[in-house]
C-alpha cells in the first residue's frame, strides 16, 4: 500500500513537472509556451556604468533558462522580456556631523515589458528597481562589481517573481 502511494505522488509530480504549469518554486509558466526571447536591456541611465547592460541582459537569461523549461531564441517568441535600464545612481544616505556621507548608496532601475502572446492579460510593463549602500570611505571601483552583482541578482528575481509567480 505504501509502495503504491509513492507511486501515484510520483507520477503526479512527473505529470505537473513535465506540463510546465507549475513548478516546486511556485512558478506559473503557461502550458502553451515553448520559447522565450530576452533583449538586450541598453543602458538609457543618466549616469552610465559600461558594463551593466551586459552584465545585466546575461543575468536575466541566465535566470530564466535555469528556472524554466523553455527555450531561448532570438526575435518572435511566446513569451518576449524587453526594457532598459533607466537609472544608475550613487547618492548619499547618512550624513555624519561634520557633513559627511557616512554611506554611499548605490541604485539601479530597470524597465521591463512583458508580453505574454497566449495571454495578454498577463502583460506588463514595469520599473524594478534595487539598491545598495556602503561606506563612503570605500571607493566606488572599489566595491562596484560586486554592488553590481548584487542588486542585478535582487532585479531579475523581482522580474521572475512578477512574470511568473504573481503572489
Amino acid at each position: 500500500m505504501k509502495r503504491a502511494c509513492l507511486s501515484v505522488l510520483f507520477v503526479c509530480l512527473a505529470t505537473l513537472a513535465g506540463c510546465k504549469v507549475y513548478s516546486l518554486s511556485g512558478a506559473s509558466i503557461p502550458p502553451e509556451a515553448k520559447t522565450m526571447g530576452i533583449g538586450y536591456f541598453r543602458n538609457r541611465a543618466p549616469s552610465v556604468q559600461p558594463t551593466l547592460s551586459s552584465v545585466f541582459t546575461d543575468r536575466l537569461k541566465d535566470y530564466l533558462i535555469s528556472q524554466s523549461n523553455l527555450s531561448l531564441v532570438d526575435g518572435f517568441a511566446d513569451l518576449q522580456f524587453s526594457g532598459e535600464i533607466t537609472g544608475y545612481a550613487i547618492n548619499p544616505v547618512s550624513i555624519q556631523s561634520n557633513d559627511q556621507a557616512a554611506m554611499n548608496r548605490l541604485t539601479i532601475t530597470v524597465q521591463v515589458r512583458y508580453v505574454n502572446r497566449f495571454d495578454a492579460k498577463t502583460n506588463f510593463t514595469q520599473s524594478f528597481s534595487r539598491y545598495r549602500d556602503y561606506d563612503s570611505n570605500l571607493s566606488l571601483a572599489s566595491v562596484e562589481s560586486g554592488l553590481i552583482e548584487e542588486i542585478v541578482e535582487e532585479l531579475v528575481d523581482d522580474i521572475y517573481q512578477r512574470a511568473f509567480v504573481n503572489w
